[in-house]
């Protein structure tokens, strides 16, 4: 029985027993009083017959008290009842744990309780994809940190095991210092995706379109030695949040989009209403089906993990949160002429 049956079959039995119980008791009471005077009369001197008489009085007086307490006992009963089936769905989502996140209720019916067992269920999804999503962040984290680490270990025991002359050594330590590097940029990209996941700590008016002239300025000279030209077409924009989450927004998809492109091609950003950022590059092909993995911490078009150039694939990753954080939207697809690109919608400012 669903609990909407069973608090109208409880109710229509209060509101029965709140007339009939009080009302019986009243008659049968009343009743007993009036043999009780008519036995023994009403100047009858029997004490057991007055003491019965006296009795009977006292209990037709308290009838409807005994009555109400009657009444409340049951409803109490009642309302236990009621919710016996929602302490049964409480006891296994108490045990519901890292252990068991596949647990699932799968209700029958569509009552109000079953309603809420498919949330639950709904609401275990989500959880369950949150918990392996961490699982495998933590675990790609650990593969791209082993890698260079082994290299590294690697380039130290070679340079123990035999004398170097200096060509050699100059080689090892090249090596050294580019493996190094790149853990840092891994570990500083780990760290900004961190500060962005925990949202913004101030949401302050910023010129979008200055923030992109100040980062394409910083990234002039890298473009030019990649053999790329940069276009920009920026209107003035004016959006909230944060000006340090913004400019590593706008610096990640800049450098993505020099890093992927090709010799001779462009990177053209543009700056407008909707949506606020464009950024698009002409490099490789981009196959429609890989564009939302590359969203993704640690996805690249390439899964070569000792690729220095292709970075820690945290860039795109970093933009989505950072986006997410400024309750804006971003969205990527092949571009044109090869490439990719990247829309992001921001709220304008008030």
């Amino acid at each position: 029985m669903t609990p909407r049956r069973r608090i109208v079959l409880v109710g229509t039995l209060a509101l029965l027993a709140g007339y009939v119980l009080p009302t019986l008791t009243i008659w049968v009471l009343g009743r007993l009083w009036m043999w009780g005077q008519g036995l023994c009369g009403l100047s009858a001197v029997d004490p057991i017959c007055r003491r019965a008489a006296e009795l009977a009085g006292v209990g037709l007086a308290f009838a409807p008290l005994a009555a109400l307490g009657i009444a409340v006992a049951g409803i109490w009963a009642a309302a236990l009842w009621c919710l016996r089936p929602v302490r049964d769905l409480a006891g296994p989502v108490a045990h519901v744990g890292p252990q068991n996140l596949g647990y699932r209720i799968r209700p029958r019916g569509d009552d109000e309780l079953a309603q809420l067992a498919r949330s639950i269920d709904q609401m275990m999804e989500r959880i369950a994809a949150g918990y392996e999503g961490q699982r495998r962040f933590a675990a790609n984290a650990s593969h791209e940190l082993r890698t260079p680490l082994a290299v590294q270990r690697t380039l130290i025991e070679v340079g123990m095991a035999q004398s170097l002359d200096s060509a050699q050594l100059d080689l090892l330590t090249s090596q050294l210092l580019a493996t190094n590097e790149r853990n840092e940029r891994l570990i500083e990209g780990l760290l900004a995706l961190s500060e962005s996941d925990q949202g913004l700590r101030s949401r302050l008016p910023h010129r979008l379109d200055e923030i992109v002239g100040t980062v394409l300025a910083a990234h002039q000279d890298r473009a030019t030695a990649a053999g790329v030209t940069i276009e920009s077409h920026l209107a003035p924009r004016m959006v909230m949040g944060e000006r340090v989450l913004l400019e590593r927004l706008v610096t990640n998809l800049v450098e993505n989009a020099i890093k992927y492109n090709r010799a001779g091609g462009t990177l053209t950003v543009t700056v407008g209403h909707n949506p606020a950022l464009t950024v698009v590059n002409t490099g490789q092909p981009v196959p429609a089906e890989a564009v939302a993995g590359l969203f993704e911490p640690f996805r690249r078009l390439t899964r070569d993990r000792t690729n220095q150039s292709g970075g820690a694939g945290l860039g795109l990753a970093i933009a989505r949160s950072i986006t997410q954080a400024h309750d804006g939207l971003i969205a990527a697809r092949p571009a044109e002429y090869g490439g990719l690109r990247v829309d992001v919608q921001l709220p304008a400012a008030p």
